[in-house]
């Protein structure tokens, strides 16, 4: 029997996913796993200290106390302090621990001689721009700067799920000659299992006073960096008989009671805030139903919601910027931050013909099938690992 093959992912919050790009990652990882010599180790945030397997992967719970922003650096330690006792205790010799994220740069010397003693290597996805992100203060940001910087330092390699984000570690931290690879996140492009007819989908439209195929779709995070106040007040510009419907979570959210106040957008009934949608099946069917879907992501790395809209929906409005067009290529409609051109983008969309809306549409299935489908991101990421070993 061969021997196995340890890889250690510390930096989601674990499986099964509920929640983000980094979780969905790591369960299609581990379900979709080819080769058999490889064993998944995966970190996951709990309440309780328990093993358990999920996937064929050992999972193990790490407790950590919720003490605000720093509650994920601390469990990203913690998560490491355990992997290097489990490696010692069971006399691992080989192995790889790959770290989702740039949080623990200030600590991570530290843990990375202790890695090379025990004969580990260290991988980091260095994920996107975290420290442009509006959400945080400029010290936070300049934590987050400080983080990232060290961990490219102290990588083995940096594994980057987007061509613009490795020219920028490679740019920006030449100093250290760092060693990277460019491996996609994936999308699934298999349909819905829902029907049109589908009670629950009938119900969520009903509830939410939405049509099929009379909407403009977004996903995501209420954040400032993801353009919502460009979107919203060039929706509201255009003339466009179609809804806006955007799925996210705003309770609490001191940048959509600004924008409510700036914008007055409650007073345009086509703006529609939904909540959430957890329901993997439901929310697929909502991006294939809707007439098009609006991206103004913006801060770093292949986002995994712009890939899901690629593999779903007819039409995707994305903002210009070197990470969006690197995914969609042919496959989407661009716009930009100038004032009344995204209404001006609405407004010619609205009057596509059907063979133009299909020409567009097959252009980015393809896209997602021949560079982003799972089997093949799964593939990269083993190849990658057993060479490793092999080197």
């Amino acid at each position: 029997m061969k021997e196995q093959k340890n890889i250690f992912i510390i930096g989601s919050k674990g499986i099964p996913a509920k929640y983000g790009g980094f979780e969905t990652f790591v369960d299609k990882l581990t379900e979709k796993k080819i080769n058999e010599e490889i064993k998944y180790h995966v970190a996951c945030m709990n309440s309780e200290s328990k093993e358990f397997e999920y996937n064929n992967s050992r999972c193990f719970s790490v407790r950590v106390q919720n003490i605000g922003p720093a509650k994920a650096i601390l469990y990203d330690l913690k998560a490491l302090k355990d992997t290097i006792k489990y490696i010692k205790n069971n006399k691992i010799q080989d192995g790889i621990v790959y770290v989702l994220a740039c949080r623990i740069g200030p600590f991570i010397s530290h843990y990375k001689r202790k890695l090379a003693k025990l004969g580990i290597k260290l991988y980091v996805n260095p994920d996107g721009h975290e420290w442009k992100r509006a959400k945080w203060n400029t010290l936070i940001k300049k934590y987050w700067k400080i983080s990232e910087k060290l961990m490219v330092k102290h990588a083995d390699l940096l594994i980057c799920d987007s061509i613009n984000i490795e020219k920028y570690i490679k740019e920006d931290y030449k100093k250290y000659n760092p060693k990277t690879t460019f491996i996609a996140y994936g999308a699934d492009t298999k349909k819905s299992s829902l029907l049109d007819k589908d009670q629950k989908l009938l119900d969520w439209y009903n509830i939410k006073n939405v049509k099929p195929n009379e909407y403009y779709l977004i996903v995501g995070r209420f954040v400032p960096e993801n353009n919502y106040k460009t979107i919203i007040k060039e929706f509201m510009k255009s003339a466009t008989k179609k809804d806006l419907v955007i799925v996210t979570n705003v309770e609490k959210n001191k940048f959509y009671t600004e924008l409510q106040q700036e914008l007055d957008f409650e007073k345009d009934s086509r703006i529609k805030f939904v909540g959430t949608v957890y329901d993997k099946e439901l929310i697929k069917k909502i991006r294939e139903n809707a007439y098009g879907y609006i991206h103004g992501h913006e801060v770093g790395g292949t986002n995994p919601s712009l890939l899901e809209a690629l593999a779903s929906t007819k039409l995707n409005l994305l903002l210009d910027v070197g990470f969006n067009k690197e995914v969609g290529q042919e496959g989407a409609i661009y716009w930009n931050k100038e004032e009344g051109n995204l209404s001006k983008v609405i407004s010619n969309t609205d009057r596509l013909e059907e063979n133009k809306i299909k020409e567009i549409s097959e252009k980015a299935k393809k896209r997602i099938e021949d560079d982003y489908s799972w089997e093949k991101i799964i593939k990269k990421y083993e190849n990658n690992f057993i060479s490793t070993f092999r080197g």
